[in-house]
């Protein structure tokens, strides 16, 4: 059992700061929500729960906690119950690949910072356990027992497909440039340095593409169809309350933290910056510091989500169908041809 302890117990503190950083994040991503969306429209949010109304996340989470959870008479129980875990627990799992920096080196031992490395398919993995979060939504507007709710449902399916082609030839055009769907290899082709860039400057186009698509896979406004609150009162979870309904906004917002990691890692460099090495600083503050741009830019990302969902009017639904099957499909495809044209005539960068 002792010749375990050295790859077991790195593994589950990663996983211990994994959840408390995401989870952490999520709680105030919903602050930050409500405090740049009164910025932009000349109010003050949220201010009065501790100070600069840090501990909102707090009261909120408490709130949900001791609300009546109610099960509609005509639900299927044992689904209704099941759907909101299968939004969230699909989000965490996802950072099982993801790495989130360089590497720490105590005691002569060197502890990368990924909780399962050496998986050399972590883009093919975190496409299909990112997908499995719509399951969720069609459990619960199905099992509901609510016609809007399973309005909202086949919504949600219907936009993850048209919209997980533009992701997916948009992230292949990165793996054949990069000849790798392993993440850190692909952070590696974007160190700082003479000739080696982020990706989203020779890879602008699919960049537009995965960027769209991410908004439209999290439901995030404009492409918030799912929800609708004007049309179908609040789509897949309107029947949904207490921890259930808190656990769907857990799961959209850690599908938010997931998409922005993705991005990162795919178009703007991972954990690197321009001219910056990290082994500069050490085995120990080089890694701690990368990981600090890493999520740090994630934070950026998350900005970016909000930005937008208080900018952009909701898509109609069939709006939102011509993006997707009419505009972002052939982008992306012309997108993955020309850099396979390019590496064709011109050989591997």
């Amino acid at each position: 059992m002792s010749a375990y302890l050295p790859v077991v117990v790195p593994a589950l503190v990663k996983i211990l700061v994994i959840v408390t950083v995401v989870m952490t994040g999520v709680a105030y991503a919903t602050l930050a929500e409500r405090r740049v969306s009164a910025f932009m429209q000349d109010r003050l949010g949220p201010n009065r729960v501790g100070p600069w109304g840090l501990l909102q996340p707090v009261a909120d989470g408490l709130k949900f906690f001791f609300k009546e959870d109610i099960v509609p008479r005509e639900a299927y129980k044992p689904v209704y119950l099941l759907a909101p875990l299968l939004t969230l627990i699909p989000a965490l799992v996802t950072f099982a690949v993801i790495p989130f920096g360089t590497s720490i080196t105590l005691g002569g031992r060197t502890y990368p910072l990924i909780i399962a490395p050496g998986v050399d398919v972590g883009v093919i993995y975190l496409l299909a356990i990112s997908s499995l979060g719509v399951y969720g939504i069609l459990l619960a507007g199905w099992s509901s027992g609510n016609k809007y709710s399973l309005m909202g449902a086949l919504r949600g399916a219907s936009q993850v497909i048209s919209y997980e082609l533009g992701i997916g030839l948009s992230l292949l055009s990165v793996v054949l440039w990069v000849g790798s769907f392993d993440f850190q290899k692909i952070v590696e082709a974007q160190a700082g340095g003479w000739g080696k860039v982020w990706f989203f400057l020779p890879h602008f186009l699919g960049f537009v593409v995965f960027l769209v698509s991410i908004f439209a896979e999290t439901n995030r406004l404009p492409f918030d169809l799912p929800e609708g609150e004007s049309e179908i009162v609040a789509g897949y979870h309107t029947e949904y309350s207490g921890l259930r309904f808190a656990m769907f906004f857990m799961g959209e917002y850690a599908n938010m933290i997931t998409a922005s990691a993705f991005l990162t890692l795919l178009f703007l460099g991972g954990w690197n910056l321009p001219f910056v090495k990290w082994e500069w600083f050490g085995p120990v503050w080089g890694g701690i510091l990368s990981a600090a741009v890493f999520f740090g830019k994630i934070a950026f990302m998350m900005f970016v989500f909000i930005w937008v969902r208080w900018t952009l009017p909701r898509f109609r639904y069939d709006q939102l169908m011509n993006l997707g099957w009419r505009k972002l499909f052939p982008l992306a495809l012309a997108n993955f041809l020309l850099v396979a044209t390019f590496l064709l005539v011109r050989g591997r960068p």
